[in-house]
C-alpha cells in the first residue's frame, strides 16, 4: 500500500508550479548568487577579511545598529545572544513564547549548553502581550520576541504593544531580543521601516535564507560590546569556521534581490487566503495574513487531506503542499509562504487549483 504521505510529497514535487517560496533550492541558487563575482575576489578567512567584514558593516547600517557579525546559523546566533545578556545581568533566565524556536527545534540547547531556565510567556495560541510580560518573573535578564510568530500562522502584536514592550524592558532593566528570523516580512503590515522597528530592540536576529532564500547563515546585530562579545563565543562554538564567503556572496545577492518585495509577497498571500477560505472546510490562520505568511487549517483527518491534495496537485499542476500535520483526529494544517514562485503561477492553474480542491472538500 502506498504511503500516503510520501504519495502527497511526490505529487507535490512532479507538480509544473508551487504557490510557496521561492525556486527549489538546488546548485542554481548558489550559481546564480556567484555569476557576477570576480573569480579573484577574496574569501574571508577566520571571520576576518573584506568578505566578510564590508557585509556585517553593511547589516548593522541597514538594521540600524552600532555593528553585527555574521554567523552559520542563527541557532547558533541566539543561543550566544541570550547568554550575553543573562551573563551581563547574572541571571541565567529567559522568557519568550511557549512555540519559540529555541524551545521546540533546538533539543534543549540553550537549556544543555549554556545551563538558561527559560519563563514561557502567554498561551501557545496567542501571540505576547504587554500584560504577559509584566507577570513574568522579576529576575529575567531578556525577554525574546519572533516577528511574526512562525508557528501559529505568522501572527504579529501590534507597534503600539512592542513600544509598551520595549518601553517597559528597559524601565526595568531587561534586555529585549528580536527573533527577526522572517522580520522583513512584518514590515508592510506594520508600515515602519526596519531601523524604526530595531530601534526598539537591544539585539536582533535576522536570517540569511529563510525569507531571503541565500544558502544559509545568519546575522545578529547590537551595540559594539555586545558584538564583540558574540564574537568570542562564535568562536568557542566552533563558528569561526577558515571561510564563511559562499554563504555571505549568496546572503548579499539575495538579500539585494528580495529586501524590497515583502510588500508583494504580503498581498499575494492576502489574496491566497482568500481563495483557501472559499473552499468548504478550509480556513487560514490568520484568516487575513498579517505577513506573506499564514496556516491552512483543513477539517479532515491527516490521511484524507494528504489523498485530496495529492489529486488536486495532479489534476492541477500546482503544488499547493507536500506535506499536513495533525492537529487532532479529525483535522490538519501546513503553512504557507509566499515569495518569488508565486507570481509566475498562472491564474489559471491557480484557479482550477482551488476549483478541484473545493469540489474535492464537498465530496
Amino acid at each position: 500500500m502506498v504511503n500516503k504521505m510520501e504519495a502527497l510529497k511526490k505529487a507535490y514535487d512532479e507538480t509544473s508550479y508551487q504557490l510557496s517560496g521561492h525556486a527549489p533550492r538546488n546548485v542554481k541558487v548558489l550559481k546564480q548568487a556567484f555569476q557576477d563575482i570576480d573569480e579573484e575576489t577574496q574569501a574571508d578567512i577566520y571571520g576576518t577579511g573584506s568578505a566578510i567584514n564590508d557585509f556585517e558593516e553593511k547589516m548593522a547600517g541597514f538594521l540600524g545598529k552600532e555593528k553585527a557579525v555574521f554567523f552559520p546559523s542563527g541557532t547558533m546566533a541566539q543561543q550566544i545572544a541570550l547568554r550575553i545578556w543573562c551573563d551581563e545581568k547574572a541571571s541565567a533566565k529567559v522568557a519568550y513564547h511557549p512555540l519559540s524556536h529555541l524551545e521546540i527545534h533546538e533539543e534543549d540547547g540553550l537549556k544543555k549548553l549554556h545551563g538558561i531556565k527559560t519563563v514561557l510567556l502567554t498561551d501557545k495560541d496567542s501571540v505576547i502581550q504587554l500584560d504577559d510580560v509584566k507577570a513574568m518573573d522579576p529576575d529575567v535578564s531578556c525577554v525574546l520576541l519572533e516577528l511574526p510568530q512562525r508557528e501559529i500562522g505568522g501572527q504579529l502584536p501590534d507597534f503600539e504593544t512592542l513600544q509598551a514592550i520595549s518601553g517597559y524592558c528597559r524601565e526595568n532593566d531587561i534586555r529585549l531580543h528580536l527573533d527577526g528570523a522572517r522580520i522583513l516580512e512584518a514590515l508592510p503590515f506594520y508600515g515602519k521601516s526596519i531601523e524604526e522597528v530595531c530601534r526598539l530592540f537591544d539585539s536582533v536576529y535576522l536570517s540569511m535564507y529563510k525569507g531571503i532564500g541565500g544558502i544559509a547563515g545568519a546575522i545578529l546585530a547590537g551595540d559594539a560590546g555586545f558584538i564583540k562579545s558574540s564574537k568570542v563565543w562564535k568562536k568557542r562554538h566552533g563558528g569561526d569556521l577558515i571561510s564563511l564567503y559562499p554563504y555571505i556572496f549568496s546572503a548579499d545577492y539575495y538579500f539585494e534581490l528580495r529586501k524590497d518585495r515583502m510588500a508583494n509577497y504580503f498581498e499575494s498571500a492576502k489574496g491566497l487566503a482568500a481563495q483557501y477560505n472559499s473552499c468548504k472546510g478550509i480556513t487560514t490562520l490568520p484568516a487575513v495574513p498579517v505577513s506573506n505568511m499564514f496556516h491552512v487549517h483543513i477539517n479532515k483527518p491527516k490521511e484524507e487531506t494528504a489523498e485530496i491534495l495529492a489529486e488536486v496537485q495532479q489534476d492541477s499542476e500546482v503544488g499547493l503542499s507536500g506535506y499536513v500535520r495533525a492537529i487532532d483526529s479529525a483535522n490538519c494544517y501546513f503553512e504557507v509562504s509566499l515569495g518569488d514562485a508565486y507570481p509566475n503561477v498562472p491564474q489559471e492553474k491557480v484557479d482550477l487549483a482551488f476549483r478541484l480542491l473545493d469540489e474535492k472538500m464537498k465530496a
